[in-house]
């Protein structure tokens, strides 16, 4: 069963033509990327920007990795609970007759929306890009807020 799953293998189970028109398009996809040296989807990087989101009493902290990215590149919104970060990242073009041994790094538009526990004060949001790192600091409402009760 493990095997069938690792290389995608027909299955002798009832399966919709969809399913096995998705198998079949995977399988020419790794296929194609072979012969053009495109990675397949499998083995693409993943979402870019990564991201961590942490939170401390006032606020949450957003840090996206951006190598390469400008700050007058970035789009960065806030709407209710969620924080848009967009932008566009440019990789300088090989010259001409370039061969590639190993391609990783991937250039475009890209597009991250973060969707935040609590809700946010968009007002006072601050955001700084240092050495490829950026980082979104979305201040929590007033209400969400812990408040300290005193006992008598």
């Amino acid at each position: 069963m493990l095997y069938r799953r690792m290389f995608d293998l027909p299955t002798w189970r009832f399966r919709s033509s969809f399913e096995e028109l998705e198998r079949i398009r995977r399988q020419m996809d790794r296929l194609l990327g072979e012969f053009t040296g495109t990675p397949s989807p499998r083995t693409r990087a993943g979402v870019f920007p990564l991201i961590n989101l942490t939170e401390d009493q006032d606020s949450y902290h957003v840090r996206a990795e951006l190598p390469g990215v400008k700050a007058a590149e970035l789009d960065i919104q806030a709407t209710g609970n969620n924080v848009a970060i967009s932008g566009e990242r440019k990789i300088p073009v090989e010259e001409e007759g370039a061969r590639y041994h190993r391609r990783e790094r991937e250039a475009g538009k890209f597009s991250r929306i973060i969707a935040l526990p609590g809700d946010i004060d968009a007002d006072k949001i601050d955001a700084r890009l240092a050495h490829g790192v950026l980082t979104v600091t979305v201040p929590k409402a007033e209400a969400v807020k812990p408040r300290r009760i005193s006992v008598r």
